[in-house]
């Protein structure tokens, strides 16, 4: 099964009442390991190296997030800054002109979305929920 519809279900939800989407791109990992289920062939795919989704999973798996705090989130061959964790289920990050992402975990993955420089990283956050709770309903 693709979950590739979901990328565009959480760009569609990031759009603002003007139609500006606030995220640009987005991507769901496995919480057990880290392993990829939305395909880096998408085109608005967030493209995680293997070992990033281990320690995010990792993270969020032990609800341990000091190496984040310590050592930043390195998401997409950048290194955010650590902003915040909610609830052991949402993490956020900002890279200075680079823009920020969010991750939101629900059972059993965890997803992630970038929001480009300029643009409201609220608004992605809200889509993203949207799809980590949609999952979430699944027992997912």
């Amino acid at each position: 099964m693709s979950w590739d519809s979901y990328i565009d279900n959480l760009l569609a939800q990031s759009k603002d009442s003007s139609g500006a989407a606030h995220a640009d791109n987005a991507c769901i990992i496995g919480l057990d390991g880290g392993s990829p289920w939305t395909t880096s062939g998408h085109a608005a795919a967030f493209k995680l190296d293997p070992e990033e989704g281990v320690k995010i999973a990792k993270c969020f798996k032990s609800k341990d997030f000091s190496g984040f705090m310590s050592s930043g989130i390195h998401c997409g061959k950048e290194k955010y800054q650590f902003l915040r964790v909610e609830d052991e289920k949402l993490v956020l990050g900002k890279k200075k002109d680079k823009g920020a992402i969010t991750m939101q975990a629900s059972k059993t993955a965890i997803v992630i979305a970038h929001c480009p420089e300029g643009g409201q990283q609220g608004v992605t956050n809200k889509a993203v929920a949207v799809i980590a709770e949609y999952l979430e309903s699944l027992g997912m």
